[in-house]
């Protein structure tokens, strides 16, 4: 009878629901945020900046809401709440990266040209000293817990430490291989990619030393590098599209996420349990860790070929990267594509 049928109807909805708030139940108790409910970001501008040079990495100042961009000979200076250009800090050689030491009202720029350090006044932007360093320094970092700044040196394969205090090189690190990106654990163990020999290493930050190098196998060529620091992970973004989970006690590779193609950069949000990896193929990927030990990929963001270098606002969820169109023409051998003269942009994503 009808009357039958319908009552069968709203059993089969009752149980339904049933079955459904039985496993958000389950997945919230193993510490997992549902699919359907995580976030899920959009590109929200895209903003001409021009400019001549190329790119490298990016650094968002959180405290003046600012973001740092390096461009080759000279570093632009972007309000993040405008997104215009507010200054420039010019006269620079091969820079690859930006750190600032907040406390101390300091800021240090790699350039790779000239082997040196650049230090900066952090609140007018003027230049205040030039420190030479080891060959090609590549990525630099500030370590808070030492109060020393690390650049990692691509050509000589060490890292060499400043004094932020001082100024002056206390020390240098042999590294064995060619470094990428780094992280710091805030408790005096500083962490870097060794791109050539698929490896991690763990550095001593106070005695100067290398405790361990690990193996990142199946992952290749790592340069991207991002850190949870309370569940000691490790995020080391590689370039066969996948990115490595290692325990930062052990060195223990946890497990693999695909991620895309030609990362460069990555960033852990611990407010939101998120790592992002910006490719240079054209999309960020985002992870969700659901548990220490599992890894769910919820978006892979269409942003703009090229953009992979990546900043991020953790409070409000906003990322920043930079990209430019090429010249189709065909480059010289040992040559990147020329860049189309004020094609260079800033884009910006956002939670939605």
């Amino acid at each position: 009878m009808p009357g039958h049928r319908i009552g069968h109807i709203d059993k089969a909805i009752d149980m339904t629901r049933i079955l459904a708030l039985l496993i958000t139940t389950v997945a919230l108790v193993a510490g997992a945020t549902p699919t359907w409910a995580q976030t899920q970001y959009k590109v929200a501008d895209r903003v001409k900046l021009g400019g001549e040079g190329g790119w490298d990495y990016l650094y968002y100042d959180k405290d003046a809401n600012r973001l740092f961009i390096t461009r080759g000979t000279h570093v632009m200076v972007v309000d993040t709440n405008t997104l215009k250009v507010t200054d420039d800090i010019p006269d620079l050689s091969g820079i690859h990266g930006v750190t600032l030491a907040p406390e101390l009202s300091r800021g240090f720029i790699s350039n790779g040209g000239d082997n040196t350090v650049t230090v900066f006044d952090l609140k007018t932007l003027k230049k205040l000293d030039s420190v030479k360093v080891g060959e090609r320094p590549d990525a630099i970092m500030y370590d808070p817990f030492t109060k020393h700044v690390f650049t990692f040196n691509a050509r000589s394969k060490d890292s060499t430490v400043l004094d932020v205090a001082s100024g002056k090189v206390v020390g240098t690190v042999p590294l064995g291989g060619k470094p990428e990106y780094p992280a710091t654990d805030g408790k005096g163990k500083v962490f870097v990619n060794i791109e050539d020999k698929s490896q991690i290493a763990e550095i001593d930050a106070v005695k100067l030393t290398v405790l361990n190098t690990w193996p990142l196998g199946p992952c290749q060529e790592p340069s991207a590098l991002a850190f949870d620091k309370v569940h000691h992970r490790l995020f080391a973004g590689c370039d066969n599209k996948m990115m490595a989970v290692v325990d930062s006690d052990s060195g223990k590779v946890v497990t693999t996420v695909p991620i895309g193609e030609g990362v460069d950069a990555g960033r852990f949000n611990p407010n939101s349990q998120e790592v992002f990896m910006s490719c240079g193929e054209g999309v960020l990927t985002v992870i969700h860790e659901d548990t220490p030990d599992k890894y769910t990929v919820t978006q892979n963001l269409p942003t703009a070929k090229g953009a992979r270098t990546m900043a991020m606002d953790y409070e409000h969820k906003v990322g920043y990267l930079v990209t430019a169109q090429r010249d189709p023409k065909p480059p010289a051998p040992g040559q990147r594509p020329a860049m189309v003269p004020g094609s260079f942009e800033l884009i910006v994503v956002k939670a939605e």
